[in-house]
């Protein structure tokens, strides 16, 4: 079944875009929850207008996005964590701690737009997360994680 998103679903697709799922999670969630309109012919013209007409504004977010990058991308993010035995952590590094530790340097990034592979860390040693600044726009954002050095 086809459907137009109205916002952005993890793992499924970004706001007017146009995707095929299958018919029990359109109708059962998707178009229940208001996530999502069923894809016809006048919604798509609809869509198409409404593109047309943001795609000069989108020229503008893609260009702050990028000078944003910037400004992260010049960060360094040390994030200090207890340990145990050898370099493993007591706990995990999340993407809420990377959150609260490039917020604590001056910038914001909202938790949900950083991905962390394998969601979490439970070493110490160099990081990359991905940071998704716009629907166009997703960065690779170096970070360590250090021994705490209070005892």
């Amino acid at each position: 079944m086809e459907i137009i998103l109205k916002e952005d679903i993890a793992n499924l697709g970004f706001k007017d875009d146009i995707i095929k799922v299958k018919n029990g999670f359109a109708r059962n969630y998707l178009i229940p929850q208001g996530k999502a309109i069923l894809a016809t012919s006048s919604a798509k013209k609809i869509l198409a207008e409404n593109l047309k007409q943001r795609a000069h504004k989108e020229k503008k977010l893609i260009k702050e996005a990028t000078a944003f990058s910037k400004k992260l991308l010049k960060l360094e993010i040390k994030i200090p964590s207890k340990i145990s035995t050898g370099d493993r952590l007591f706990g995990s590094v999340t993407a809420q701690d990377l959150s609260s530790a490039i917020e604590s340097s001056g910038q914001n990034v909202d938790k949900k737009f950083i991905s962390i592979p394998g969601k979490t860390i439970k070493r110490t040693g160099k990081y990359e997360a991905s940071i998704r600044l716009h629907r166009d726009l997703t960065i690779q954002f170096p970070f360590e994680i250090l021994p705490d050095s209070k005892k």
